[in-house]
């Protein structure tokens, strides 16, 4: 049976695997470690941490999954968010390359445009109607979901299933 991996990229991200009746197997939060900047000024950045992404993803390594990354943002005028994604992306892609899952890139736009109503725009009714489609279709991920504030890799994962992409 093949799965679908759905990854909300980012720091802030979310995962969730579906399998191609719909179910889902797992629905999480990006794990995360904090730690001090590599710049000089003093502050704190958020890393993927790939030992506990690994340590969740290489149980189901040996099913056959197709990872579908949302394209990360990349916008020379937001340079630290542009950074943080470009970060993340390869911690994520290191560990994907490493238990051999195949990976697929896919612009918010399409998804979205299949999965949430149409007419739906800007940054806050978008995560609105990502988490209410969600809870919708996966009621048993409810609290994960509105803790997160969005469910867009269950979405992403499920699109992805729907269209056998």
């Amino acid at each position: 049976m093949k799965y679908y991996l759905g990854i909300d990229n980012g720091t802030s991200g979310t995962i969730a695997l579906v399998d191609g009746d719909g179910v889902v197997s797992f629905f999480m939060e990006t794990p995360v470690k904090i730690e001090q900047s590599y710049t000089k000024t003093k502050k704190n950045i958020s890393r993927i941490d790939v030992v506990k992404l690994m340590e969740i993803l290489s149980t189901y390594k040996d099913l056959d999954i197709l990872a579908v990354i949302e394209r990360p943002l990349v916008n020379p005028k937001m340079f630290v968010t542009t950074m943080s994604a470009m970060r993340a992306l390869e911690a994520t892609l290191c560990v994907l390359e490493h238990l051999k899952i195949g990976v697929r890139y896919e612009d918010s736009k399409a998804w979205q445009k299949d999965m949430l109503p149409s007419g739906v725009k800007g940054s806050p009714e978008l995560k609105k109607a990502s988490m209410d489609i969600a809870v919708r279709l996966f009621p048993k991920w409810e609290d994960i979901i509105k803790k997160h504030g969005d469910g867009d890799a269950l979405l992403i994962a499920e699109w992805s299933r729907r269209n056998k992409r």
